[in-house]
C-alpha cells in the first residue's frame, strides 16, 4: 500500500528585520498511510504548526519554505498552482485549528460556515448543499443538528465549537485531516469525546489524520504512529506503543518523565516536585553546531557538540536520532 502523504526533506523557515532567516523546520520526512492516525508529538517551538501550515502551504508572509517536497497521492504540493492548491485546500486535505473561537466567523451560524465550504468545492444545487450540510451536522450532533447549525459560535460551548470545525474539515470527504492541537483548550472529559468522534470519523471514512498535540496521554490507544520533534527535527519515530512504552531519544523520555501523574496518583504524589528538562529549546539556547539537544541532555557525548546524529533504525519501523544507537 502507498502513502497518502510523503513529506521529504522539508526546510522553513522565518525572516524578520533582527534576523535575516531562522530555520524553524529542518529536514523533516515522514509518510503517512491511508486510514493511518499519526500523532505529532513536542513542546512548544518544536514546529509543530508550522508543519501542518507547510502542507497545505498556508505559512504567514515572513514564512519561507527552502526546500523538499510535499507529496499528496504522488504530486508535490510545492509546486502546485493556486487554483488546484484551492481545490486540494478543504476539499482533499483539511486543517482543524488550535483555537475554534479565532478560526470560525463570529457573525456567520455554523451551518452556513459548513455550507460555503461544500459550495467552494462543489457544483450543486442549493437543495443539495442543504441536505449534506445536515447530514454533516447529524452525524457530529445527532440530538441537537438543527440547532447547532442555526447558532453562532458565541453560543456554543467549547467542545461544540471544535465539533463545528471537524464539520466544516470533514464536509468534502477529504483524504487527510490534520488536526493542530485540536483538544487544548479543552476540559479532559470533553478531550475524550473529541478523540473517539476522530476514531469514528477514520473508521466510517477511511480518512487518515495528523493529530498535532503536546500532551503524550492523549496519543495512548489512539495513533498509530507517533513522531516527536525537537527545535524543528526529527528526534525518534514509530509505532505509538513501541515510542510510548519504550522511548528511545533522550529528549523522549525527558519529556515522558516531566508528565504530571495521573488523577488517581496525585494526592499522594501532590507534595512530589515534577521533573523537569532543563534549558531551553528557544531558538537562541540552540548550539550552531551538533546536536541540537545537546545543551540540555544529560547523555551527552563529545562527538554530539561536533555533528548531527544520524537516523538509526532500531528494528524495522522505530527510528531515533542519536549517537548512542549508532553501530
Amino acid at each position: 500500500m502507498s502513502s497518502v502523504l510523503d513529506i521529504q526533506n522539508l526546510q522553513v523557515s522565518y525572516r524578520s528585520r533582527e534576523i535575516r532567516s531562522r530555520p524553524v523546520l529542518s529536514g523533516v520526512s515522514f509518510d503517512l498511510m491511508p486510514g493511518e492516525i499519526l500523532g505529532v508529538l513536542g513542546e512548544s517551538g518544536s514546529g509543530k504548526s508550522t508543519l501542518a501550515a507547510s502542507v497545505l502551504r498556508l505559512l504567514p508572509p515572513n514564512g519561507h519554505i527552502g526546500g523538499g517536497a510535499v507529496l499528496f497521492e504522488g504530486k508535490n504540493l510545492l509546486q502546485a498552482g493556486y487554483p488546484e492548491l484551492r481545490q486540494i485546500r478543504g476539499g482533499r486535505i483539511s486543517l482543524i485549528f488550535q483555537e475554534p473561537s479565532l478560526a470560525l466567523h463570529p457573525t456567520i451560524r455554523v451551518g452556513e460556515q459548513v455550507r460555503q465550504v461544500l459550495a467552494a468545492h462543489r457544483s450543486t444545487a442549493k437543495k443539495e448543499l442543504a441536505e449534506r450540510t445536515r447530514e454533516i451536522f447529524t452525524r457530529l450532533f445527532p440530538e441537537d443538528a438543527d440547532r447547532i447549525a442555526g447558532s453562532y459560535p458565541h453560543q456554543l460551548s467549547g467542545g461544540q465549537r471544535q465539533r463545528a470545525l471537524i464539520a466544516q474539515a470533514i464536509a468534502c470527504n477529504p483524504a487527510i485531516v490534520i488536526a493542530d492541537e485540536p483538544t487544548a483548550a479543552l476540559d479532559p472529559v470533553t478531550q475524550a469525546e473529541i478523540l473517539g468522534i476522530f476514531r469514528s470519523l477514520r473508521e466510517d471514512l477511511r480518512l487518515a489524520m495528523v493529530f498535532i498535540t503536546h500532551n503524550p496521554a492523549l496519543l495512548s490507544g489512539f495513533a498509530d504512529r507517533i513522531l516527536i520533534l525537537y527545535a524543528g527535527q526529527v528526534v525518534e519515530w514509530g509505532p505509538a506503543n513501541s515510542v510510548l512504552q519504550s522511548p528511545r531519544h533522550p529528549y523522549t523520555k525527558a519529556l515522558f518523565e516531566s508528565l504530571p501523574p495521573a488523577p488517581a496518583d496525585s494526592e499522594k504524589n501532590r507534595e512530589q516536585m515534577l521533573p523537569v528538562i532543563p534549558g531551553s529549546s528557544s531558538p537562541s539556547s540552540l548550539p550552531r553546531k551538533g546536536c541540537a539537544f545537546e545543551p540540555r541532555c544529560p547523555l551527552k557525548m563529545d562527538v554530539c557538540r561536533e555533528f548531527e546524529p544520524p537516523l538509526v533504525k532500531l528494528g524495522e519501523t522505530h527510528i531515533v536520532s542519536c549517537f548512542k544507537y549508532q553501530q
